[in-house]
């Protein structure tokens, strides 16, 4: 389904990386970024990725929830062991 900006999101669900559930919709009525990385380890993916890391204070400052997915993930704990590997505060 095509989002235009500024079109409210779809709710959705991604685990995270201790294997919970996280839900837009439990997120209501706050700012939300969701990043999507298509691979691990990847040179453009890493460097976007340690820039959410090193302004992560930023978003926090504006009361902003930032959410990371990786499109190819295959399972939720590489995707948790490559969140520690970058030392990701979320």
């Amino acid at each position: 389904m095509p989002l235009n900006v500024g079109d409210p999101a779809p709710d959705f669900s991604l685990p995270d990386g201790k294997g919970n559930t996280v839900r837009l919709a439990d997120l209501k009525g706050k700012r939300v970024v969701l990043y999507f990385y298509p691979r691990d380890n990847t040179p453009g993916c890493t460097k976007e990725a340690c820039n959410f890391r090193d302004t992560y204070a930023e978003f926090q400052g504006k009361d902003v929830v930032v959410l990371v997915s990786a499109l190819m993930m295959q399972n939720p704990m590489r995707n948790s062991r490559r969140s520690m590997s970058c030392h990701f505060h979320f």
